[in-house]
């Protein structure tokens, strides 16, 4: 996982990063919530990869039977038990996702989202691969990403991160085309609905992929049901 995360932006300064979020970009991460939310069943066993400190898990827990987090930042998980106090259906671990330690068959659901699987800054074939060996029979994939459509928006946040100090400077002259720069070293890319069909055919997965409201991407991916 993206060790620039797990370092430097973490536990409380993480949650900075969502409170200081203008409405659009809070907007986006509620359509992405209220998107998922739909498509879980109560009786679910969901794995969220990059769960930070618990956010979306815990948004997620009254629409699935039991939810758990991994990341590979000591703070996110340190801030979580905090987080999740109380949501008994819920928990956060610390596990990087290149390495998922899961028995085989163990999840009904797995998300990545909010472009977590550029963020994780893993082979997305090699994770995509893990992940559909700890996925039940008849288990789904749910992925999102930001639309292109989104792009100053999610710029402006990402600003608005820097000035806070919870970012690096960004680096105007390299940034754009989905691509936010930072003269610190970070960098963010963006996963594209070309992206994400491009490996469905490669893993030969079939996927279904929607933009909601203008700013989210989402994909999702089952195994062929073989004869």
């Amino acid at each position: 996982m993206n060790q620039y995360y797990a370092k430097s932006l973490s536990g409380e300064q993480l949650q900075q990063c969502y409170d200081i979020a203008p409405p659009a970009v809070k907007q986006f991460l509620k359509d992405e919530i209220d998107f998922i939310a739909e498509l879980l069943s109560p009786t679910d066993v969901v794995l969220e990869l990059g769960s930070g400190y618990g956010r979306v898990i815990r948004e997620l827990s009254p629409f699935a039977g039991k939810l758990t987090g991994i990341d590979n930042a000591a703070g996110n998980i340190k801030m979580s038990t905090e987080y999740l106090a109380g949501v008994g259906n819920c928990q956060c671990i610390f596990m990087d996702a290149g390495q998922l330690e899961f028995e085989s068959q163990s999840f009904d659901v797995v998300l990545c989202i909010q472009n977590g699987i550029s963020a994780l800054k893993i082979d997305a074939e090699k994770l995509i691969s893990d992940v559909l060996e700890v996925l039940k029979p008849g288990g789904k994939i749910l992925l999102s990403s930001y639309s292109s459509k989104f792009w100053e928006d999610r710029l402006h946040w990402f600003r608005l991160q820097s000035r806070h100090g919870l970012l690096g400077e960004i680096d105007e002259d390299a940034t754009g085309n989905g691509v936010i720069v930072c003269k610190d070293g970070f960098k963010a890319t963006t996963f594209t609905e070309y992206d994400f069909k491009q490996l469905g055919k490669r893993l030969d997965l079939i996927y279904t992929i929607q933009e909601v409201s203008n700013s989210v991407v989402f994909c999702e991916y089952t195994r062929r049901v073989r004869s």
